[in-house]
């Protein structure tokens, strides 16, 4: 697993087991996600999908290009799919999912479920293979019990630390949008993360990466130290994905 990109400016996660690579949003330029693939020594050629979790262009902006330029199917919900409409352009193949129903590419299942986003039709996702399950969710408002459900029992996951509440209040954003961001369908504060991790840890969860992190109202600093006293009393390693660079390859083994 590697989260290439992850912030307000693009969004994109790779993750594989044995032959099957793919790709979950693309939301850079199709250009950076090939430049960031080749950093992991990844071959774009050797994607087997695109899978897409919601609309917004910090998530799908490149998917269209990559899909046409190296033949990648994407994997979309039907309602995703309208809305971003011109903005995917022409895909080479696509499979429409829906929340709640599980779908197969290759040797990984996954299951996309429902969250609590401003999006049409947004998902999150759990990925299993070889008894090992790795889940991602890192546009979400609030953690349903829906989102608990699934994310529990994970040996990885990626998930949401958007902002510190302080800095968000005191910063420049708009009021307006400062309520969006902190509202039931906006995005998981650096204390919400820490609140529903202390719910779903365990003793087999090795890897957490915080995602999502507003370059203006949070700091990896904030979001880690938070996170850290959830997971106090489980060895995990935890990281803080960024915006600007790609991150570190993670091995995630089952016990």
């Amino acid at each position: 697993m590697c989260v290439l990109a992850s912030g307000s400016r693009g969004n994109a996660t790779y993750i594989s087991w044995g032959e099957t690579s793919l790709l979950f949003d693309a939301g850079l330029s199709g250009i950076e996600i090939e430049r960031r693939l080749a950093q992991r020594g990844i071959d774009p050629n050797a994607l087997d999908a695109i899978v897409v979790s919601h609309e917004h262009s910090d998530h799908i902006q490149g998917v269209g290009v990559l899909s046409r330029r190296f033949e990648i199917p994407v994997y979309i919900s039907p309602k995703t799919h309208d809305a971003a409409g011109k903005r995917l352009g022409n895909l080479n193949g696509h499979t429409h999912f829906r929340p709640g129903s599980d779908f197969k590419i290759k040797e990984l299942d996954i299951h996309p479920f429902s969250i609590s986003h401003d999006a049409t039709d947004p998902s999150g996702f759990t990925i299993c293979a070889n008894g090992i399950k790795v889940g991602l969710a890192t546009d979400l408002g609030i953690a349903t019990a829906m989102v608990k459900e699934h994310l529990k029992d994970c040996s990885a996951l990626v998930l949401e630390a958007n902002h510190d509440p302080e800095m968000l209040m005191d910063g420049p954003y708009p009021w307006q949008t400062k309520q969006r961001i902190k509202g039931r369908t906006g995005h998981l504060s650096n204390v919400d993360t820490k609140n529903l991790l202390c719910e779903i840890k365990h003793s087999a969860l090795t890897h957490v990466a915080l995602a999502h992190l507003s370059e203006t109202n949070n700091t990896p600093q904030k979001a880690l130290k938070e996170a850290m006293e959830a997971l106090s009393d489980v060895h995990v390693e935890l990281t803080a994905a960024c915006q600007n660079d790609c991150g570190e390859m993670l091995k995630i083994m089952s016990f």
